[in-house]
């Protein structure tokens, strides 16, 4: 019984991790239609350079700001560098673009930090937590409540605010968005700012946990996308909830079948979505244009 508790810890943990970057996939796929495949980048552009201010012996509060920071910053200038400039580009265009910028980043970050991976202590000194059977680090509870916050922070905003509506009609109807007097253009741009801001602040929480270093995003992204793919692309508690399914199948599949096929069984999962509800848990089923 220790042992399933153990599990589903780790695996609640590794879904918080996941749901984090799902939830930029889903914010920037809703009003711009594109499937941002660097966002796992600007998780790795905020962990380092949260690394980078503490070791300058900036206060822990103001690295993990200044990592968010810039990483929504970095988000907002690649928006306008790129998805803006074309705009008017198909769909499948753009997201060889942010390929591209992955690709792009993912080198720059080599060339600045190097391939030494850099790590620093847990937000909360002490032992692990005993819960229900299971030990539970102090950062993994820093992991939780951090995903907890922007899925009631996303919830009041999209719910609750005009700035919020109004990228939900975007998303919904560009052109009646426009008839309205709101722009698809500066959506997109804070969409952009939104999520990677996210992935920025959820990188520097990550790092007493999972290290930082140049390669990480790519991984990262990838099961941050089977998350919001399971979660139906639709919306940002989707993605946690499919992020939070996910971490929990991967830990429980590494426990009792072969820790080995961890990253098999994500993948594994995500096709079984795509071929038996391709629309997600939560999405509603399209028409075929086929």
């Amino acid at each position: 019984m220790n042992d399933l508790a153990q599990l589903l810890a780790t695996g609640v943990t590794l879904g918080a991790i996941y749901a984090m970057v799902g939830v930029g996939f889903v914010l920037i796929n809703n009003v711009t239609g594109i499937i941002n495949f660097a966002q796992g980048e600007y998780l790795m552009v905020g962990a380092l350079t949260a690394t980078t201010l503490l070791a300058a012996g900036i206060p822990l509060a103001v690295a993990v700001a200044g990592a968010t920071l810039a990483a929504a910053a970095l988000g907002g200038l690649v928006e306008r560098g790129t998805i803006h400039v074309a705009r008017s580009a198909s769909i499948e265009t753009l997201i060889l673009i942010t390929i591209g910028t992955s690709i792009t980043l993912s080198g720059l970050a080599l060339l600045v930090w190097g391939v030494t991976p850099r790590r620093y202590g847990p937000f909360t000194a002490g032992p692990p937590i005993d819960v229900f059977g299971a030990s539970i680090s102090r950062q993994s509870l820093w992991v939780l409540a951090f995903a907890a916050v922007v899925a009631v922070g996303l919830w009041w905003f999209f719910e609750r605010t005009v700035v919020g509506k109004a990228m939900r009609a975007c998303a919904m109807n560009p052109e009646a968005a426009r008839l309205q007097a709101i722009s698809p253009a500066r959506m997109s741009l804070l969409a952009f700012v939104l999520s990677t801001g996210i992935a920025g602040a959820a990188g520097a929480v990550l790092v007493p946990i999972t290290g930082a270093s140049y390669a990480m995003g790519l991984p990262l992204a990838l099961k941050g996308f089977t998350a919001a793919v399971i979660g139906g692309l639709v919306s940002p508690l989707g993605a946690i909830a499919g992020g939070l399914l996910l971490g929990i199948v991967e830990s429980l599949a590494s426990g009792y079948i072969a820790s080995g096929l961890k990253d098999g069984i994500a993948f594994a999962v995500l096709f079984a979505v795509l071929v038996l509800r391709p629309q997600g848990l939560l999405g509603r089923r399209l028409a075929s244009r086929v």
